[in-house]
């Protein structure tokens, strides 16, 4: 599963190290540490020559912190319902109300007088934060601000002289750059770990805002929010997330571009919060299966899957399946780009759109409004099926209508529901409880429609389909 984040919270799963703590040298008051030497750049790394981590983590390592922090926090939604999903005799005593908790993170210094950035979900809820510089001291920080959309918090501790860390390019990144996180995982501080850049431009389900940074790097829980490193020694990004079966390290750690983090900070040291500019759409990455039934050579593009009533996409008249090819006139490969072209705007800019519609061309030109603003994505309104549906054989579907109480329950206005799936839809990754929206660009409204569009026997059909409140197509071969 996508961990959402890598602080160890709730009470259940805290660690606290008592060694990490220096009891009694908390400063309550601003001090002035001893200036430390200007951080000079480290020499460029020549072709073929190995990084020098070691260099990098004497030269930059004090300007990583770990950061501990306590508060009160009430049961999730999500986890109130796996409670109760648990046999009665089987349920933990959990007394109403919030209940304390113990987190810990990373972070690190961007400026000498103490500002700090690290992730929001690493100080979300906490009473009081405590940062741990590496020299051992702590001082207790003030939260600046928290941008829940990109996973950003501003911190400040009152000292002055501190060492920042130089500010890289993510841009200049490419996949196979060797790259450095340093952190305090499980608590153990100035941990260094080494990699290389899997992939740039990553979108992820639930984070739009962010086209994140994939690596190899070892990140674990305590990491949220430590620098990443180019072989340079410059920050390139914060660790935020992993990909994980078990709620450790397996190989797929996630990374914020460090160009999104400071634009969101500057906002937040100045205002307190951010503002962030809205498409309105849901977008998916191009394969060539999906390319062949949109009449594509290349699997390239970010195809629409879905477009928020009332949001700045539906005004400008995308809709659900169009793949967009052009982001400003620049070429667009993969979907994380048009995550990467919204991180860098800001709320009334305008971005030009080439997509394919149909087998044709298309220009529009969007004005991006202000996220958080309107209607959330949602389900395209049309007419709803009325009738049984068993036309799905050459697809490998069983289907049916949805019934008057299930359109409102998903709040959808058409569809039919998969009862099973076999064949060529199963090994798509069609299941029961999936709702198919459209083929091909048609809205379904019953079962003729798919019919319709079979009788032509195309050798590959994209289906609209919606999958537990989301989205997305996926391509079938009939037989």
């Amino acid at each position: 599963m996508l961990g959402g984040g890598l602080a160890v919270v709730g009470s259940a799963g805290a660690i606290d190290l008592p060694w990490l703590h220096a009891k009694g040298q908390s400063a309550p008051a601003a001090q002035t540490a001893a200036a430390l030497p200007a951080a000079e750049p480290l020499p460029a790394l020549q072709p073929g020559n190995a990084p020098n981590y070691r260099a990098i983590v004497q030269r930059y390592g004090p300007s990583v912190v770990g950061i501990l922090v306590e508060g009160k926090r009430s049961a999730s939604d999500d986890e109130a319902e796996a409670l109760q999903a648990l046999p009665r005799g089987w349920r933990p005593a959990v007394p109403p109300g919030a209940q304390p908790f113990r987190g810990q993170g990373s972070g690190f210094i961007v400026a000498a007088d103490g500002l700090i950035l690290t992730n929001a979900h690493v100080v979300k809820d906490a009473q009081t934060v405590t940062v741990l510089l590496a020299d051992r001291r702590e001082y207790t920080a003030k939260v600046l601000g928290s941008d829940a959309a990109t996973d950003i918090a501003v911190l400040r501790i009152p000292v002055q002289g501190l060492q920042p860390v130089r500010l890289g390019d993510p841009a200049q990144l490419a996949v196979g750059d060797p790259v450095l996180a340093i952190g305090a995982p499980y608590g153990l501080a100035q941990t260094a770990t080494a990699g290389i850049v899997s992939a740039t431009g990553r979108s992820l389900p639930g984070d739009g805002a962010v086209p994140f940074i994939q690596t190899d790097a070892a990140v674990n829980p305590g990491n949220s929010g430590g620098p990443l490193f180019d072989a340079a020694g410059n920050v390139v990004g914060i660790n935020a997330q992993i990909y994980s079966r078990t709620g450790g390290y397996q190989g797929v750690s996630f990374a914020i571009p460090v160009d999104v983090a400071m634009r969101v900070s500057k906002q937040i040291v100045a205002t307190g919060s951010a503002q962030h500019a809205r498409l309105g759409v849901a977008v998916q990455d191009m394969t060539q299966p999906l390319a062949d039934s949109f009449g594509l050579a290349r699997p390239d593009g970010a195809l629409v899957s879905q477009v928020a009533p009332g949001s700045p996409a539906a005004a400008a008249g995308l809709q659900a399946g169009d793949v967009i090819q052009r982001i400003d006139g620049q070429p667009t490969v993969q979907a994380g780009a048009l995550s990467a072209r919204i991180a860098q705007a800001v709320p009334g800019d305008r971005i030009a759109l080439g997509i394919w519609r149909q087998g044709k061309a298309v220009d529009l030109t969007v004005t991006l409004g202000r996220a958080g603003d309107g209607a959330q994505a949602g389900a395209p309104a049309n007419g709803a099926g009325d009738e049984a549906a068993a036309g799905g054989a050459r697809l490998g579907l069983a289907l049916r209508p949805l019934q008057p109480e299930e359109r409102a329950q998903a709040k959808l206005d058409r569809g039919l529901l998969v009862q099973g799936a076999q064949g060529a839809a199963a090994r798509a990754g069609l299941s029961r409880g999936d709702v198919v929206l459209a083929i091909n660009g048609q809205p379904v409204d019953s079962v003729e429609t798919l019919q319709r569009v079979l009788a032509a026997k195309p050798k590959r059909v994209a289906l609209l389909v919606w999958r537990a409140g989301e989205q997305l197509f996926v391509p079938v071969a009939p037989v």
